[in-house]
Parts: C-alpha cells; sequence; structure tokens
C-alpha cells in the first residue's frame, strides 16, 4: 500500500472536532447528517453539486468509512484505466459512470467521455437503496451525476466526495505544482491509497 503526503498548504486541513461531529452525525448518533452536509456544500461549484445535497471531502469520507467499515461503502465511479493507473483508495469499489473514447473534444480539449450503460445495472447488484454510500471521481464532477443518477434510481444516502482521488488543480502561476492536480483529494490527504488491485472490487463495463 502506498501513502503519499504534499506540503501542507496544498492539503485541505479541517478542524479535528469537526470532523469528530461530522463522523457522530453521519452515523446517526446525533440529529440528522444531511444538515451539516447541505451546509458544506454552500461553496461548492454548480458542478459538484447534487440533488441529495450530501457532502463530504475525501479525508472526512475515509474517518466516516473508518469508523463503520461495515456500514459505510466508498464507490470510485473512475474509468478502470484510471482506478489501475492513477491508483485508488483500497476499499473503493469501481463501477465506472463513464467510459473513455477516443474522440476528441476540441472546445474542452481533452478526449470525450461517454455514459456507461451498464452502471446501474452494476449498482444495482452491487449496492441496495438503503447503503450509505460515499462516491468519488477524479475532483467531485462526475461522482456529483453518478450521486444524481443514484438519487432518481432511489438511493436516499448518497455523498459527494467532493475533491474526489486527485483532487483540485493548484491555482498559483509561481508554483512548481501549478496547474497540478496536488491541491486536496484523496491521493494528497495523507491517507491510504494503493496501486494493487483486487478484481472482486472491480465492476467491468460488459465487452471489456
Amino acid at each position: 500500500m502506498t501513502t503519499k503526503t504534499y506540503p501542507v498548504a496544498f492539503t485541505d486541513r479541517r478542524v479535528l472536532g469537526t470532523r469528530a461531529l461530522l463522523v457522530a452525525c453521519v452515523l446517526g448518533h446525533f440529529g440528522s447528517p444531511s444538515a451539516y452536509a447541505q451546509a458544506a456544500g454552500g461553496d461548492l461549484p454548480e458542478e459538484k453539486q447534487t440533488t441529495l445535497g450530501l457532502y463530504v471531502d475525501a479525508r472526512e469520507a475515509y474517518e466516516i468509512w473508518k469508523a463503520a467499515p461495515d456500514r459505510v461503502k466508498i464507490l470510485d465511479v473512475r474509468t478502470p484505466e484510471e482506478y489501475i493507473f492513477v491508483g485508488h483508495a483500497p476499499m473503493a469499489v469501481n463501477i465506472p459512470a463513464f467510459l473513455q473514447t477516443y474522440q476528441w473534444d476540441r472546445g474542452r480539449g481533452h478526449y470525450a467521455m461517454k455514459p456507461n450503460p451498464d452502471f446501474l445495472a452494476q449498482i444495482r447488484t452491487t449496492f441496495t437503496p438503503e447503503d450509505r454510500l460515499y462516491v468519488m471521481c477524479r475532483s467531485g464532477g462526475r461522482s456529483a451525476a453518478a450521486v444524481n443518477q443514484l438519487a432518481a434510481a432511489g438511493f436516499k444516502f448518497v455523498y459527494n466526495i467532493t475533491d474526489g482521488f486527485e483532487g483540485d488543480t493548484v491555482a498559483e502561476p509561481g508554483s512548481l505544482y501549478h496547474g497540478k492536480r496536488m491541491k486536496n483529494g484523496w491521493k494528497n490527504s495523507g491517507i491510504p491509497w494503493t496501486y494493487v488491485i483486487d478484481p472482486d472490487l472491480m465492476r467491468l463495463p460488459k465487452g471489456r
């Protein structure tokens, strides 16, 4: 298992007491988790917001999972290629919400993705609508779209991990890290991640 950390300036640090309260709320010990989560999402970019309004960052998701690994599921909706070659959370189940294509998107400056037609079917054979799911992608956009699909399919307790696995890009022109995804995210938060593949945790699209 590989764990990496980066300078504190590029890591999203929260007050420990706040994290403890969030864990307690989400696990149902104090009140409703949604009140805190919706407030936490107030400053999120629109593409990271969800219809359920439930949000955590990567470190919070890990702490919640660690407190109740039998009750909390981590879902990684990145492509299988990202999961394999960029790394992943050791406990995360990989069910891609979108698949990579080789069609160049000139407007966005990258190769386009297309929805995974098997996504909801694979979700339903892996999880139940009552499961507590914490969903991540690269940096919180695709996971928000996946959360909305799950909500429409009847899943009630689905949280968007807002900084994803790789995190947001550093926007400091004079910095060595400018433009790199080292600001936050699971991979940059000093919590466990790995390149080791457990095929039982991967749900590959049909035909792959």
